[in-house]
């Protein structure tokens, strides 16, 4: 069973597989823009404490996002 969530429940140093995006125009593809595109492995590599923003290592680039901008991003956990 492959186990797809929203990105802000990856912990530090997990690795994913981008699935799919929840397109709502413009932020959609303002995310594929910077790399957050299926097939595309990723790591999260930093979390606030209070979880409102985490920072994902995407195509050799560390980009931070929202929790809100990160729950519109499915990946299964690799």
């Amino acid at each position: 069973m492959i186990m797809v969530v929203p990105i802000h429940q990856i912990e530090i140093g997990q690795k994913a597989e981008i699935v799919w995006l929840a397109h709502e125009e413009p932020m959609a593809k303002r995310l594929e823009d910077l790399g957050f595109v299926p097939k595309e492995t990723l790591q999260c590599v930093l979390k606030g404490r209070r979880g409102e923003i985490a920072a994902y290592l995407v195509r050799n680039a560390v980009i931070a996002l929202r929790k809100e901008d990160a729950g519109r991003i499915f990946a299964r956990l690799l």
